[in-house]
């Protein structure tokens, strides 16, 4: 499959002139934000300042449905209205977590390289015993699907949590449709980690909308920043977290005979409460700009391989331990499932981050692991002279 690398730069002026002279290859941590972001936090604030506490009916009736619909879009989701919102993936996490029946451990399924809001609220309620949690290695990364489906098929767990890609590594969990197809009984709960994979990979989720959970947000690929999150809830699935905030009250509410708490029936269940609205403008910005561009999921994914492809195959023919393509955790090629960046194994990692970070090249590193990652605010000409930096930080 061919690979194209878009130029968008321009479209990143003002996070480019507020540092010229960084290069971001850690774009698959904090991504630079179009300029349209700009304007879409003015308007967040000269809503706030019209309107005051009206402002609620622009962000219900206006913001969020806007945003709402581009989610569906970018996912092939059948009813935008599944969409739930919040500040944070945590939210969300804590959320489902509630679902379960008070008095027995949650059993929990998942991978050993999931990223920390979820492996630390896991250990902790481990370490009290609500909750049991089995953890699938993914390495090797070939045979993880395999493995990670026959654990699913056994309906040995409530709730089964894994990532679309490994923060880790840039591997994938393998084909999602086939790992909900082995869920042995609809009483478990799986829920898709999109925080590595949405608008990094081109994700289709119409087959398996009716059984799945998948979470994400903007402050990585989206390129929205903080405070923009949302959950697809299943319709059906989970109809009344105990964790729940007033936000949950907005609109037709069904509620069982008595006086019992009542939720819609939508992805307003998964609601909280009050947040600010100004990452959902945001959101909404980029996604009106990405689609008067033409550009999708699709698109930015060939854009970054493009990029991979370039700087590997400049850095490898430096031969730097380290940097090899023996050294990568995912297989870079035509038939590699990755995700858009790249992640070294070394004993160098933190020395290499903290060299490149002194050109102002900036990657990242977590222990023996190094990543570098590609983004629509990186061109070719970045790259060049990010390998001209690495050359020589590292001679």
């Amino acid at each position: 499959m061919p690979m194209t690398a878009l130029d968008l730069t321009r479209h990143f002026s003002r996070f480019r002139a507020a540092a010229p002279d960084r290069i971001n290859l850690a774009a698959h941590s904090h991504h630079d934000w179009p300029d349209v972001t700009f304007a879409a936090q003015a308007a967040a604030w000269q809503d706030a300042a019209g309107l005051a506490g009206d402002k609620w009916g622009k962000v219900f009736g206006e913001v969020i449905p806007a945003v709402q619909a581009h989610l569906a879009r970018a996912l092939a989701l059948p009813d935008p209205r599944t969409i739930a919102v919040a500040p944070n993936t945590h939210e969300f996490l804590r959320r489902l977590l509630s679902c379960f029946p008070a008095g027995k451990p949650v059993r929990i399924l998942t991978s050993d390289a999931e990223f920390h809001t979820a492996r630390r609220q896991m250990a902790r309620l481990e370490e009290d015993g609500l909750v049991t949690v089995e953890r699938i290695a993914t390495e090797p990364f070939a045979t993880f699907a395999e493995r990670f489906g026959a654990r699913i098929a056994s309906g040995a767990h409530d709730l089964v949590f894994v990532s679309q890609v490994f923060f880790t590594s840039g591997a994938t969990s393998g084909d999602l449709g086939a790992l909900a197809g082995c869920r042995h009984s609809g009483d478990t709960l799986i829920v898709i980690d999109g925080y590595h994979g949405f608008m990094a990979r081109p994700t289709d989720l119409a087959a398996i909308a009716d059984r799945v959970f998948y979470l994400a947000g903007g402050y990585k690929y989206a390129m929205a920043g903080e405070g923009a999150c949302f959950l697809h809830c299943p319709p059906g699935l989970a109809p009344r977290p105990r964790d729940t905030g007033w936000f949950a009250d907005f609109g037709a509410l069904a509620a069982p005979a008595g006086k019992s708490v009542g939720y819609p029936a939508d992805g307003g269940r998964f609601l909280g409460a009050t947040f600010d609205p100004s990452g959902l403008y945001r959101l909404r910005a980029v996604f009106d700009w990405l689609a008067a561009a033409g550009v999708t999921a699709a698109t930015a994914h060939d854009h970054a391989r493009s990029l991979m492809a370039r700087f590997l195959d400049a850095v490898e023919a430096m031969n730097i331990a380290g940097l090899r393509r023996d050294d990568l955790l995912t297989p870079f090629g035509p038939q590699a499932e990755h995700g858009n960046f790249l992640a070294f194994r070394t004993e160098r990692a933190g020395e290499i981050e903290t060299r490149l970070a002194a050109v102002g090249v900036h990657s990242d590193h977590r222990g023996d692991r190094l990543r570098f990652g590609f983004g629509l605010c990186c061109n070719a000409d970045d790259v060049d002279r990010a390998v001209e930096r690495l050359a020589r930080a590292l001679r």
